[in-house]
C-alpha cells in the first residue's frame, strides 16, 4: 500500500565492526599524512631560525615554528585517540567473535 509520503525505503544494514574499524584507521593515515607535512615545515623553518640573525626576523620564524609545533601536538592528540578507538573496536570483535564460537560449539553439543 502506498502511503501520502511515498514507498517505504529500504533501510542499509548498520556497518559492521570491521567497516568502522577501516573507517577509523582511513581517518588515522590521513592525519599522518598531516603530520609528516608538518614535520617537513617544522624543519625547514629550523634550518631557516639557524641561518637568521638574531633580531625580530628569527622572532617571528620562532612563532610560526611555534605555531607549527601546536597543531603538530593537536594531530598527533587525534591520531592517539584514533588509535585507541580502532584498538578498542578490535577487542570488541575479537569478543564476539568469540561469543560465536561459543554459542556454535554450545549448540553442536
Amino acid at each position: 500500500m502506498k502511503r501520502v509520503f511515498g514507498v517505504k525505503k529500504d533501510k542499509e544494514p548498520p556497518p559492521s565492526i570491521q567497516d568502522a574499524t577501516d573507517r577509523i584507521s582511513k581517518r588515522g593515515d590521513t592525519v599522518d599524512e598531516k603530520l609528516k607535512k608538518l614535520d617537513a615545515e617544522l624543519s625547514r623553518y629550523k634550518e631557516q631560525i639557524k641561518k637568521t640573525r638574531p633580531g625580530p626576523a628569527q622572532e617571528a620564524l620562532k612563532s610560526r615554528a611555534m605555531r607549527v609545533l601546536k597543531q603538530k601536538r593537536m594531530y598527533e592528540g587525534q591520531r592517539d585517540m584514533l588509535y585507541n578507538q580502532t584498538f578498542n573496536l578490535d577487542q570488541v570483535s575479537f569478543a564476539s567473535e568469540g561469543l560465536k564460537d561459543a554459542q556454535q560449539t554450545d549448540n553442536s553439543s
